[in-house]
Formats: C-alpha cells, structure tokens, sequence
C-alpha cells in the first residue's frame, strides 16, 4: 500500500500575533462586510458562486415533519 504523503503547500503556519490579527480583522468589520466575508468563505469551499443556481436535485423536503421516518 502507497504512503498517503500531506500536501504542505496547501497549509500555512501562523503565529498568535498573525492569528490574533487575523481576529481583529473582521472585528472592525460592519455586520454585513462579515456577512459577505462570510459567503465568499462558503463559496470558496463548496467551488460556487452567487450567480449558480443550486441544484434541487439533492434536496427534499416535506410539508409535515412527523410523517419522516428516521
């Protein structure tokens, strides 16, 4: 079996000065530049965008909650 090796170049070192910055950053920030912030971050990690249409395909949902069975 193959040795799974870490990708270092995706990862980062910081020191708690540099993290602590990093903190108060989006301390300064109005609730809705954090909410911006907040939805570039989500779609960066779920490879989206504002202007893509979410694919309902993967989701359902019902209209009485005690008729699912888990």
């Amino acid at each position: 079996m193959e040795s799974i090796k870490l990708d270092r170049s995706v990862t980062s070192k910081s020191s708690f000065q540099e993290a602590d910055d990093h903190v108060t950053f989006y301390k300064d920030k109005t609730p809705l530049e954090r909410l911006n912030y907040a939805c570039d971050i989500i779609n960066s990690i779920f490879d989206s965008s504002p202007e893509k249409k979410v694919d309902r395909t993967v989701f359902s949902s019902r209209k009485h909650a005690q008729l699912i069975q888990y």
